[in-house]
């Protein structure tokens, strides 16, 4: 039995919105208990939206849900979802499952949209759900995967200035980047995780052989070159169309170098991000808290219904 944590994230964004339409989409599963984070405030016509599935358990903290979890484990058919009605805030549902699932308790984590602001307003120091997957998991690097219907993109780097990048993309950083790119063609169809990985130059034409920037031919070239990877790429030219079965993983340098192309080619129909370098499973829709159109039944789940069928998949597997 596959035990599966889900956060909802801000409660003014469409986390909660989406979470159940993917979760009344995809059904009761037999091999997997399901449990919902959310706050006392989510809408109810959602939570009812949830009862035509399953039957929905309420608890007030986790390790209550847990504990009772255990006398359904070895029922046939699994029609319940564990519905945490927590009072803590949507970042600490995220630190108190990503310690659960390190702890083993829980076989995955699917993580809703979660705002940096309410994360600092915690005083914390976390930027985002890699950070505090960081902090809690102590793994050196953790790389942000994006799987789309068209290409997959592997993260270099992530939340940082852009005029920290350059001085942190070390000989360990890109192998690590490398091992993440590798991890992710083992989620993508056996024709696309045989394709090559590339990898992206960080400079304007990659550098112009030295003429825009001395990172390519001091880093990014041997780096290819000792590990039979396609590039540096010119990363103005790297995701066209004509580009895209050609590689199994393009690894970006940064951020927005990888996620500005994938989330202008995938839009909200598809994509979905898993992060790389932990344990166990945890992925993510691939936007925003879309905090305009809270409560108005508009938001397009497609995302986060891609990233529980992903979760579910790398539990089983």
């Amino acid at each position: 039995m596959k035990l599966l944590a889900i956060t909802t994230g801000d409660t003014d964004g469409i986390g909660f919105e989406v979470s159940v339409k993917s979760l009344a989409r995809l059904g009761p599963q037999k091999d997997t208990l399901f449990f919902l984070f959310r706050a006392s405030s989510a809408p109810k016509k959602y939570l009812s939206l949830l009862d035509r599935k399953f039957k929905r358990i309420t608890f007030n903290n986790i390790f209550d849900a847990l504990t009772f979890s255990k006398s359904l484990q070895k029922k046939a058919t699994i029609r319940e979802l564990f519905d945490i009605n927590s009072l803590e805030s949507p970042p600490e549902w995220v630190q108190t499952a990503a310690r659960l699932c390190h702890q083993k308790k829980f076989q995955g984590l699917v993580t809703a949209p979660l705002s940096k602001e309410l994360i600092a307003s915690l005083g914390w120091k976390d930027r985002g759900h890699t950070e505090i997957l960081q902090r809690i998991t102590k793994v050196p690097f953790i790389h942000q995967g994006f799987v789309g219907k068209y290409f997959n993109v592997v993260l270099a780097t992530s939340h940082m200035p852009l005029k920290n990048v350059a001085g942190s993309l070390s000989q360990s950083r890109l192998s690590s980047s490398l091992q993440a790119a590798q991890e992710l063609q083992t989620l993508l169809s056996k024709k696309r995780g045989q394709k090559p990985i590339a990898l992206l130059g960080l400079n304007p034409h990659a550098g112009e052989a030295g003429l825009l920037g001395n990172e390519e031919q001091g880093l990014l070239v041997p780096f290819c070159l000792s590990h039979h990877l396609q590039g540096p790429l010119s990363p103005d030219a790297a995701f066209l169309e004509k580009n895209w079965e050609k590689f199994s993983v393009y690894i970006a340098c940064y951020h927005d170098q990888g996620l500005i192309p994938f989330k202008v080619v995938h839009g909200q129909n598809s994509g979905v991000q898993v992060s790389l370098g932990l344990s166990f499973p945890r992925t993510s829709v691939d936007h925003g808290t879309a905090k305009d159109i809270f409560g108005k039944n508009k938001a397009n789940a497609n995302s986060m219904f891609e990233a529980l069928q992903l979760a579910l998949r790398m539990a089983r597997k």
